[in-house]
């Protein structure tokens, strides 16, 4: 199937949409995550939350290289008293984001955008990187995507 600008433009504000959601979700797990076995990760999270801001703003810098405005409401922020289900919330969260972004970037070279590709490429090595920090805090090991 191929791909228009259209097409890139829509997935793209998804892709904006979900790290809203981020970086909404790691300010606040990071500060009410309890347990001292997580005391590590909660720290980790308030990094996550600036890199995750760093991603919307290239986002949305490549919506407007595109020619559209990018959107501003967050996917829905997943809630729990349990600290480790909050942890697999964020996993769940940055798993489908690898995926998105690893079809995100064919999609970029399909139409030509190359630059645009190794931009979210940078992106995509960040959010591997969240995937272990989780994975590690949880100890789960990560399958393939």
């Amino acid at each position: 199937m191929a791909v228009s600008s259209e097409v890139l433009i829509k997935h793209l504000n998804d892709d904006l949409s979900r790290e809203f959601q981020s970086i909404i979700a790691y300010v606040n797990y990071s500060q009410v995550i309890k347990g001292a076995e997580y005391m590590h990760i909660a720290a980790e999270l308030e990094k996550h939350a600036l890199e995750e801001l760093q991603h919307a703003m290239t986002i949305c810098k490549l919506i407007d290289y595109l020619g559209d405005v990018p959107i501003t409401t967050p996917k829905e922020v997943r809630m729990s008293e349990d600290s480790r289900e909050m942890l697999q919330f964020d996993l769940h969260n940055e798993n489908e984001t690898v995926r998105e972004y690893k079809l995100r970037i064919k999609e970029c070279e399909e139409l030509g955008e190359y630059a645009m590709a190794e931009e979210i490429r940078t992106i995509l090595v960040q959010e591997q990187e969240h995937r272990i920090d989780l994975a590690t805090a949880l100890g789960v090991k990560l399958q393939p995507l």
